[in-house]
């Protein structure tokens, strides 16, 4: 295959579970793929938006979400979630210290800081999709997991890497600026068709990104992959907020 459609096979391959051909994959295919994480979430908003359209005919909407939460984190495979609970259990664990917090992230294991940031987002999250639901708010649906997961390219470019060693390092390595150009070019497409309101839930999703990373390169000097994935699931709960929020 050309570079760049091993690229984009590479993006699906890595943000998410749907069965696609996977073989050897170079470096330079990670870091050409960032470009292509904002198309990869319009395929799930797509998914996402045709099931709550099947699950609000037949269900009530806190479970009609409950199911499209489930289906999310079954189709990406868990890996933003586990990103999210390492993390918080670094933060809480860690208390300031670099390399207790890198250690901590390593494990395996989930902590009750790790766990009760995870309950809490998942709560959160439910909440937002089942007023979404309601409201048939397909527009948001769509959106919002292409909008976390461009949100999350300036931190793979743009900000160091603090581990040697990794599959965040070979991202972070590889992509440049020609990669966050190319994903910010395509969700800029995405939110001039969805709409004015759409941009704005855009600008909110790279906000809450970037402040998640300026945070963690003041505490670690650097981010992991493990911030590349609460940035994402952050990003898509303050995406799902701002839809809930705004008219």
């Amino acid at each position: 295959m050309g570079r760049w459609m091993r690229a984009l096979v590479t993006a699906f391959a890595f943000l998410t579970r749907l069965p696609v051909w996977f073989g050897p994959v170079a470096e330079s295919d990670l870091g050409r793929s960032v470009a292509f994480f904002p198309l990869v979430g319009l395929v799930l908003g797509f998914v996402m938006t045709g099931m709550a359209q099947l699950g609000a005919t037949a269900l009530p909407p806190l479970l009609a979400a409950s199911l499209l939460a489930a289906l999310l984190a079954a189709l990406t495979g868990g890996l933003h979630l586990d990103g999210l609970s390492d993390l918080f259990d670094a933060v809480g664990g860690g208390r300031g210290n670099k390399e207790k917090m890198l250690a901590i992230m390593r494990d395996s294991r989930i902590g009750a800081h790790g766990a009760s940031a995870l309950c809490l987002l998942l709560i959160a999250k439910v909440s937002a999709l089942s007023v979404l639901i309601e409201r048939r708010d397909l527009l948001t649906l769509l959106a919002f997991p292409a909008f976390a997961r461009w949100a999350v390219t300036p931190l793979i470019v743009l900000f160091p890497y603090v581990r040697p060693e990794g599959t965040g390092r070979s991202f972070n390595g590889e992509a440049r600026g020609r990669e966050l150009v190319l994903a910010s070019l395509s969700t800029a497409v995405m939110a001039a068709c969805l709409g004015p309101r759409a941009a704005v839930q855009a600008g909110i999703a790279v906000m809450v990104a970037l402040g998640l990373a300026f945070w963690m390169r003041a505490r670690l000097g650097g981010l992991t992959g493990d911030i590349y994935g609460a940035a994402i699931e952050l990003a898509e709960l303050a995406v799902l907020v701002a839809g809930c929020v705004t008219v």
